[in-house]
């Protein structure tokens, strides 16, 4: 008997790493079906008001049509910030070629010779092979908006439908349990969806007032980039600031200067989003912000940019549910970063 709390442990454990295991090697479906569930999350008001004045496949027409339109909008706002600065590199490329010149010139008076250790390492191979790696990405992400898309147009006009059948369980007690908890699930994740754009509008709003005032060019570029890319946690705020400082150094010219853009850039994403959107986000959705911040490292880890955006709605979601369940409901209160008293059991 005194053997059984190690053996039910090892369980737990056991059953946690096949869990973890199965997310990992499923990500191809789950994380599209997943990301679906979210996008309907979101957008199902639309879709209800939508439907309740004019057909339902009419009504499916035009949620997925402006869930569409909002995707090509940040597309078109991406595209037009790097044709900018694309146009400008193209404007200028007599001074990358000086930059180029005498940072050779500087690494060989330290007796470091980039030219010949490139033509000595250099494999046409591994050209080869980046060329195969991008076209395995375009290709993995096609097939994520594919699967994607199918689920969300699927799901939408399920909704109803799935309710109607919750409605009619025998037990009206689990029934009742499950439609106020997808109900709460729904909110919150339209109201971290809010939370995000906040965020993502003041992000492009800080590094475009910051780049004016460093006089950088192309200000009004660098900070759409930033707001869009800020859509996706860590990997869109390290592309937003590291171009710019690349950009930097092109346009001054000198390598503190470069720096100093750096610094500030990495301090403007680092408080907006490690500091502010977690605080914010946690007060409007009562999840702790080292919660906020491991769900976006943990499912990165099993999803990649996918996992990053939708880690955190999971999370969301997991603590609705078990707010909804008196027996997990201290799962809620331990996870909600809240001090204070602890909600009464919901009946």
């Amino acid at each position: 008997m005194s053997a059984d709390p190690t053996i039910r442990a090892m369980l737990v454990l056991c059953t946690g790493i096949l869990v973890l295991a199965a997310l990992y090697f499923t990500r191809s479906i789950l994380a599209p079906v997943t990301f679906s569930l979210f996008i309907i999350a979101v957008v199902w008001p639309v879709q209800s008001a939508l439907q309740a004045k004019i057909p339902k496949l009419l009504a499916l027409a035009v949620t997925i049509l402006a869930i569409l339109a909002t995707i090509a909008v940040l597309a078109f706002l991406v595209v037009w910030g790097f044709s900018r600065i694309g146009q400008w590199l193209i404007n200028n490329v007599g001074r990358f070629q000086m930059l180029y010149a005498q940072a050779i010139d500087w690494l060989d008076g330290h007796g470091v010779s980039i030219v010949s250790q490139m033509t000595e390492n250099f494999n046409v191979s591994w050209l080869f092979r980046a060329v195969q790696e991008l076209g395995r990405q375009i290709s993995v992400l096609a097939s994520f908006a594919v699967i994607t898309f199918v689920f969300t147009a699927l799901g939408l006009l399920e909704v109803d439908i799935a309710r109607k059948n919750i409605e009619r369980l025998e037990s009206k007690e689990i029934g009742q349990s499950l439609l106020r908890a997808s109900a709460d699930i729904a909110a919150k994740l339209q109201m971290y969806m809010l939370v995000r754009s906040a965020m993502s509008i003041l992000t492009g709003s800080v590094v475009w007032g910051f780049a004016l005032l460093a006089g950088l060019e192309l200000a009004t570029a660098w900070g759409v980039i930033a707001f869009v890319l800020n859509y996706v946690p860590f990997i869109g705020p390290l592309v937003a600031t590291v171009f710019p400082t690349l950009f930097a150094i092109a346009q001054f010219e000198s390598w503190q200067l470069a720096v100093i853009v750096f610094v500030c850039l990495n301090l403007i994403q680092f408080l907006i989003g490690s500091y502010f959107e977690p605080r914010i986000a946690g007060a409007a959705l009562s999840v702790s912000p080292f919660l906020v911040l491991f769900a976006i490292f943990f499912w990165s880890f099993l999803w990649g940019i996918a996992g990053a955006f939708i880690g955190v709605p999971i999370v969301i979601a997991f603590l609705a549910i078990c707010e909804h369940q008196e027996s997990t409901q201290w799962v809620a209160t331990l996870f909600s970063g809240r001090d204070s008293a602890p909600a009464q059991p919901r009946s």
